[in-house]
This record gives C-alpha cells, structure tokens and sequence, in this order.
C-alpha cells in the first residue's frame, strides 16, 4: 500500500550534514530537515557561530550538533566527512550550501578572488561529495545530495552586479549536479539543486544596501525577497522519500524572477 504525505515527508530516523549551515539559507535547511525529524550536524568556519545556531536549533527540539570546518580546505574537508560519519554513524542527507562570492567588474576581477570562489563553491562540493560518498553513501546504496546553486548560475547578470566568478561557479554546480545524477543514480544516490533568487541574507546585503530592497523586490512577479521559510519545501522533498523519483534537477525558488528570461 502507497505511504501517506505525512510518511513520504518524514526524515524520523534519517541523519543530514548542512555545510554553510549557521546562518542564512544553510541555517533555514538545516531547520526544515530538523522539523522532519531527522539529526542534523550543521558546519561552517566559525565555532562561536555554530554554538549559537546549534542553540537555536536545540532550543525548537531538533537534534543538532556541530563540527567547525572550512571546506575551500581539502584537509578540513576529509575531516568533516570522517568525524560527521563518526558522530551521525552515516549521512543519509548532504547538503552542500558552504559558498563564496565577490564583486568586481571582469575587467579589473583579482585572480586571486576568481580561484577564491571557484575553489569553494565548486571544488568544496566535489570533494565533500565524493568523500560522503565514497565512505557511505555508495557502500549503503542510498543517499540524497542537494546542492546550492543560484539563479545567478541561470544566466547573465546586470551591469551593476558585477559577479562574473559568483555566476561561473553556480552554472558549474548545475551541471555539477547533472552528471554526479548521471553518474551515481546507479547507487541510489539522488542528486539535486535549488537556485534560490533574492534573500535577505548576509551575502545579499551589499546588494540591498546598495539597490534598496524594494528595487530588488520589484524585479520579482512576486513583489518579494525570498524569507525565512522560503527554501524549507523544497529542501523536504529533495531529502526525502517524496523526491525519491527526482534527481538532476534545479529549481528556481526566487519569487518568479527566472520565468522572465530565456
């Protein structure tokens, strides 16, 4: 007999591993996996950050701890795969969202900046992948990746924007995403992407700051910037049995922006 909504949506019993995860985007999944029942690890460089988002987490009755780490290092990424295995036991759940971006215009753009950007967002997710994977994932024949993305990686963007390695880097995690589907659907292994548009997050707020929310918000069908629930359903079905049937895909969470171009 088919299972229920409330049973395909259930993570009781599942483990998930959030990098990028106190604050922010990171912060809003790591707390719909959490609500769903599921143990959460959440990561990211700074303890003190981590402490204080793993206290909010606990505070609403999620099973959550942490482990400091900073994945543009392949070092303290081997790390993080090996301990969060050791604490979760396994990963059932790896949600690559540990991300770097910086605006310059192409001409003028640092090297050193572009490598920056590219080593985290893309290489970061490589190599915390293959690690869960390789050590878990694949063995067990089961797992579910969701990648962070961006509409950025859609497409161009406006002259005043200026983030031509932020953009390169989430159009590399798209088709990123696609061929690890490809290649890893045989281990029953999902692999998925949300490109969220505009949040008022700390990484966006240069942005707002500078083009006003309300400019930003009108870009939108919605009239809106994406808010502090706004990525949770979708995190859900990816992660869960609901999407078990779904893998080398995005999706656009971004107020409708996306549907006005291409």
């Amino acid at each position: 007999m088919a299972r229920s909504v409330q049973q395909l949506f259930d993570l009781s019993g599942r483990t998930a591993l959030v990098t990028g995860g106190s604050r922010g985007l990171g912060l809003q999944m790591a707390q719909a996996l959490g609500e769903a029942g599921a143990r959460v690890l959440i990561s990211s460089r700074k303890a003190a950050d981590l402490e204080q988002a793993a206290a909010q987490l606990q505070a609403a009755g999620i099973d959550a701890q942490w482990i400091a780490a900073d994945c543009a290092h392949e070092a303290d990424i081997q790390r993080l795969a090996s301990d969060a295995l050791a604490r979760l036991g396994r990963v059932d759940i790896l949600v690559n969202n540990a991300g770097a971006s910086w605006g310059a215009p192409a001409e003028e753009h640092p090297v050193a900046a572009w490598d920056k950007v590219m080593n985290l967002n893309v290489r970061g997710y490589f190599l915390l992948s293959q690690a869960v994977a390789r050590a878990d994932m694949i063995p067990r024949g089961s797992g579910r990746i969701l990648n962070i993305a961006s509409i950025a990686g859609l497409g161009g963007n406006p002259v005043e924007m200026r983030t031509i390695a932020y953009n390169t880097s989430k159009g590399a995690v798209l088709n990123f995403t696609r061929a690890l589907a490809g290649e890893w659907g045989v281990h029953g292994i999902t692999v998925n992407a949300i490109c969220p548009g505009f949040f008022k997050t700390k990484m966006a707020s240069v942005l707002i700051e500078t083009l006003g929310e309300e400019k930003m918000a009108a870009q939108a069908p919605l009239r809106r910037l994406g808010d502090d629930e706004d990525l949770k359903g979708i995190t859900l079905l990816y992660a869960s049995d609901a999407g078990k049937h779904i893998t080398g895909q995005w999706l656009a969470v971004d107020g409708g922006v996306s549907a006005l171009v291409g």
